[in-house]
């Protein structure tokens, strides 16, 4: 039996915590925006009809959409909110047209768009900063104390007391990071490079697949070796290293992301495991039933997800955009119009699509469609 939270409480949760982290991206992009002389004339979270706003003394439409799906800044000169020239922007007084996006830089073009995304990775890295420094940063070393019989481990000869330096060329320092890299590879075969004794040795073992249940009813396929760790140890972080121990943090997690993105694209890991707004919403709701502390780590969680997802080069996002003005940096010109009309067009079929597909993927998920056909026959 599962105990999910109410439907009001879970959209609550959900617009608790995915409305300020798209309000943060946008307000990357509107302050990098001041700081280049560029006038916006909407900031907007939310996309269609206005359900509120004001306009503030510089002339911003500060105002909510009735979608809750995303969020812009349109600078002066834009056409629309993907930032698309406004052919009349040269007609523009010379006064105005100096403060419009088209008129700056390619590379302050560039400072603006990567704004958004680079907020989202400094709110992360400042959750991580604010749990280290009231709670302490986990710091159990990647030593062995005990094995499973007949487990992987034993089974590739990891004997109590070897110390893990390193899986599949990634140096691990604690148990947490060994166990973190494992969990993502389910039946999968790894390189293990460990200290015995003072000699270095490698052994090669496939990862064995549990899958745990959660009190939501949740699922998770996670990859183990069969060894456990000592008394788990738990240190102050120095006030001085607290940025980067939550850099550090903030940059596992996007190296997990991309593993686990090139599983799902290899084939390694079902694609049922991508998840759209349904299922961010279910999450969050389910987090905020077990407390604050939870919530926070999940908007950590996602504001780095939005950030690494808004850097892929795809037309349409932050990424697309950075492409386009890299491109115009290194040979001098723009890409040419033609050639950006079609990006465009099919970097929104693409994120069309994308969205469609993990929609369907929450619904499915969700077991909509079998209590569907449970009521039909």
């Amino acid at each position: 039996m599962t105990d999910q939270p109410g439907f009001i409480f879970t959209i609550l949760a959900f617009l608790l915590v995915i409305g300020p982290l798209i309000f943060v991206h946008e307000l990357g992009h509107y302050f990098a925006g001041r700081l280049c002389g560029v006038k916006a004339d909407a900031f907007s979270i939310g996309f269609g009809r206005e359900i509120m706003g004001y306009t503030d003394s510089r002339g911003t439409r500060w105002k909510l959409g009735w979608i809750p799906m995303g969020g812009y800044v349109k600078f002066a000169g834009d056409m629309n909110p993907a930032s698309v020239p406004d052919p009349e922007w040269l007609n523009l007084p010379p006064e105005e047209r100096a403060k419009t996006f088209q008129a700056k830089g390619v590379w302050q073009r560039f400072f603006i768009v990567a704004a958004g995304p680079v907020t989202n990775f400094v709110v992360a890295i400042g959750i991580f900063m604010a749990f280290f420094a009231a709670y302490g940063q986990p710091r159990t070393p990647a030593v062995v104390a005990a094995v499973q019989e007949q487990g992987p481990a034993a089974n590739a000869g990891l004997r109590i007391g070897d110390r893990v330096t390193a899986i599949e060329g990634r140096q691990v320092d604690t148990f947490d990071e060994m166990a973190d890299i494992i969990r993502f590879r389910p039946n999968e075969k790894l390189r293990v490079d460990y200290v015995r004794a003072g000699r270095a040795n490698v052994a090669w073992m496939t990862t064995g697949v549990d899958v745990e249940r959660d009190r939501f009813g949740n699922e998770f396929r996670k990859g183990l070796i069969g060894v456990m760790s000592g008394q788990p140890r738990i240190e102050p972080v120095p006030l001085l290293q607290l940025p980067g121990a939550a850099v550090k943090q903030t940059f596992h997690i996007v190296r997990t992301m991309i593993d686990t993105l090139g599983q799902i694209i290899s084939g390694r890991r079902s694609v049922k495991e991508l998840g759209g707004p349904i299922k961010i919403a279910q999450v969050s709701g389910q987090q905020a039933s077990l407390g604050w502390m939870n919530v926070a780590m999940l908007m950590a969680l996602i504001s780095i997800n939005l950030g690494f997802i808004n850097l892929l080069p795809i037309p349409m996002l932050d990424g697309g955009h950075l492409a386009f003005y890299l491109y115009e940096g290194v040979v001098r010109r723009p890409v040419p119009e033609k050639a950006m009309e079609w990006a465009f067009r099919s970097g929104l079929a693409v994120l069309l699509s994308f969205m469609i597909f993990v929609t369907l993927n929450d619904i499915l998920s969700l077991g909509a469609w079998e209590r569907l056909a449970g009521l039909i026959g």
